[in-house]
């Protein structure tokens, strides 16, 4: 299209077309009629030549377009002004193969636009489905979250009733209670005289039958749910308790013996402050014992009814004060236990409430160095799976008269024996130069009390 462009520029037939005209007006009245028509055919066939030329550009342009481009400008402002007789022949021929490729276009582009619609159409119709199905499975949810809620609301009702029924229970077995102390104190209102007692002394007594109590009737559930309690402080609160000592403490294995630790000691503590527990309720209820129940059983159930009255903190500030004793451990300065406390307080709960169970729960003895049991513990990650011999602790095992419930943790490593000696040496000597830190206000305020050092501890010192 430049080419021809160029070409017709060149060629200069515009100004050659405008001469002639200029020339044409000024001779116009002197010539003939002859001279005037031969004037007008050259002036004729010079502006056919120049628009023959201008539509074979105006046809290259199009093409170098595409195929729609131009179109608009061509039905409005090319076709109306072509006539029967416009142009030369050759403009006839190209007048003709433009009004066919118009033809075509506009037939492609009906075609396209009735493809176009059709298309949208289908479009639209699976909109429209799509929103039904939509519609519907809104309402199927709205459906099944009211059938949700009603069963929600029966489930608490019948929880509700479980409850109740418990409680009913409860108070039934009160009732029975009191009125077997009521039939036992009209019985002695009721007795002979004393000199006829006595005669009857020298008859043996009959043997009672003691029913089991409430908390030996409860007491699988309990055992169960206490199990679960234990799995799940392993599983959330030590990590917990882990995630505040590597805050301070950067050493992984000191971290691991440190919730060890108290684990141990929150176990003691909790047995010991559950036997003083037991001692006073059993010195406050054998005074006026006297019904259908064991003296052990009533003990029993006063305690597992009003485990509210155990003193926890006082075990967590013991549990405390003996890991600031321990000489296996060694911490900075500005470390205060009580970060940890959440850990002991739960551990301290657990601990309290296992001892209610008949027989009671407790954590395995464990010491550094000695030999790996596959029953009792499961290997750390990084523990040597070749090595027999245990280098530390991370989590005690729960037992029950010997037999493992669950399993603890432990870390298995070569030459653990002799970690261990050195390691409780170099513990001993840098804890013997920092054991002069003072004790946070806030634990000082707790740690009132002094208690001897555990049985379990003892044998650690020794070992």
């Amino acid at each position: 299209m430049a080419a021809s462009l160029r070409r017709l520029v060149s060629a200069e037939s515009g100004r050659v077309l405008q001469e002639k005209l200029e020339s044409w007006h000024r001779n116009y009245e002197f010539n003939s009629c002859d001279q005037n028509l031969n004037r007008c055919c050259e002036i004729l066939e010079l502006s056919s030549e120049i628009q023959g030329q201008l539509f074979a550009i105006l046809n290259e342009t199009s093409r170098e377009g595409g195929q729609y481009a131009g179109v608009e400008t061509i039905k409005t402002r090319l076709l109306p002004r072509l006539a029967p007789c416009f142009s030369c022949s050759s403009g006839r021929i190209f007048e003709t193969t433009l009004t066919q490729d118009l033809i075509e276009k506009e037939r492609q582009l009906r075609e396209l636009a009735s493809d176009q619609n059709f298309q949208l159409q289908e479009l639209q119709e699976e909109l429209t489905s799509t929103r039904l199905k939509l519609n519907q499975v809104q309402q199927d949810l709205k459906i099944s979250r009211a059938q949700e809620k009603d069963a929600q609301k029966k489930l608490n009702c019948l929880n509700d009733y479980e409850h109740q029924i418990q409680m009913l229970k409860d108070k039934i077995s009160t009732l029975d209670a009191e009125r077997s102390l009521l039939q036992s104190r009209l019985a002695r209102s009721h007795s002979p005289s004393p000199r006829h007692r006595e005669s009857k002394s020298l008859s043996p007594l009959p043997l009672r039958s003691c029913s089991p109590g409430r908390a030996r009737r409860t007491n699988a559930s309990r055992r169960a749910c206490l199990i679960t309690r234990f799995g799940d402080i392993y599983d959330q609160r030590r990590l917990d308790a882990e995630t505040f000592l590597k805050a301070y403490i950067s050493d992984v294995e000191m971290v691991h013996r440190i919730i060890y630790i108290a684990a141990v000691e929150s176990f003691h503590a909790a047995k010991m402050a559950y036997r003083q527990f037991k001692l006073r309720v059993t010195e406050t209820l054998s005074l006026g014992h006297t019904g259908p129940e064991s003296l052990e059983d009533t003990v029993l159930d006063y305690i597992v009814d009003h485990e509210d009255l155990y003193d926890v903190q006082a075990s967590v500030n013991e549990v405390i004060r003996s890991i600031n004793m321990n000489p296996k451990i060694s911490f900075p300065s500005e470390i205060d236990f009580i970060v940890i406390s959440t850990l002991i307080r739960e551990l301290c709960r657990v601990a309290f409430s296992m001892q209610t169970l008949v027989p009671p729960l407790d954590i395995a003895f464990g010491i550094d160095g000695e030999l790996f049991s596959e029953t009792k513990y499961h290997r750390s990650f990084d523990s040597d799976f070749t090595a027999a011999l245990v280098a530390y602790h991370v989590w005690p095992a729960l037992m029950e008269n010997d037999i493992v419930i669950v399993k603890g943790e432990a870390v298995t490593k070569r030459g653990a024996l002799w970690s261990c000696r050195s390691r409780s040496r170099n513990t001993n000597r840098s804890r013997s130069c920092s054991r002069s830190r003072s004790t946070s206000p806030l634990l000082a305020h707790h740690l009132s009390r002094s208690r001897s050092p555990s049985p379990l501890r003892n044998r650690c010192l020794r070992c």
